[in-house]
């Protein structure tokens, strides 16, 4: 049979009307950080003395790895290096990643996507509540949203879970499972927003629907099982 192709942009504002919850992704689906991501890992790469420099095919490519320390241990992998680098010196290499990432993100260069805010105003006027469901870590998505949405912006979102919160990131459903248990809600009464198909398979293996708002590094995942496709949220009017 083929596959129900996703709903149009004039349906996805019902969509969204109809949830009690929406719960978001953050990294390319509240705004297009990855770059910044990249650009922090080659600087952790040279500041801990290692001749790795990530383009952005490459990255591209390790993005389907889900986890800042996951994707390094699967890049060192690849190279077929002996030893592996070990648990210390993926952890220290993370936390010069994750303090460059929060210097960049607070030169107020990645701005939130374009129709975010807006979503965001008009949950919140509706009633919405409002959940963060994200691979990324807790300290990343405050350097990211203290930014955008000013320091008090944890207070508008009745559960926020990263991935250092659950034992199995995307594309397994269990930062999904767990927002869903906080918020004490069932899977159809929430909408999922995300951009990539590790995203799409989280969300729908916990049977949440699913909007997607295309990014720069997942434009061409398949999105099949979506709901709602977008170029980005101002489409949703």
């Amino acid at each position: 049979m083929q596959a129900e192709a996703p709903a149009a942009p004039r349906d996805a504002a019902g969509l969204i009307r109809r949830a009690s919850a929406l719960i978001f992704d953050v990294d390319g689906t509240l705004a297009e950080t990855e770059e910044l991501h990249r650009l922090a890992f080659n600087h952790a790469f040279v500041r801990h003395g290692l001749d790795w420099q990530w383009d952005r095919a490459v990255y591209k490519d390790l993005l389907r790895v889900t986890g800042g320390k996951e994707r390094m241990r699967a890049y060192h992998a690849r190279q077929c290096l002996a030893p592996p680098l070990s648990d210390e010196a993926i952890a220290a290499l993370h936390r010069i990643k994750t303090a460059h990432y929060a210097e960049l993100v607070e030169t107020g260069c990645c701005p939130l996507r374009p129709g975010v805010a807006d979503l965001l105003m008009a949950a919140k006027a509706r009633g919405q509540r409002l959940a963060i469901a994200t691979t990324t870590s807790h300290g990343n998505i405050d350097a990211l949203l203290s930014q955008a949405l000013g320091r008090r912006w944890a207070a508008d979102f009745d559960a926020i879970v990263a991935g250092d919160d659950v034992r199995h990131k995307k594309p397994a459903p269990d930062v999904y499972l767990e927002v869903l248990a906080r918020l004490k809600l069932e899977p159809l009464e929430c909408v999922a927003i995300e951009d990539s198909a590790n995203g799409l398979i989280a969300a729908s293996c916990a049977n949440i629907p699913v909007l997607i708002t295309r990014s720069m590094f997942f434009r061409e995942d398949d999105f099949t099982a979506a709901q709602v496709v977008l170029d980005d949220l101002s489409e949703l009017g």
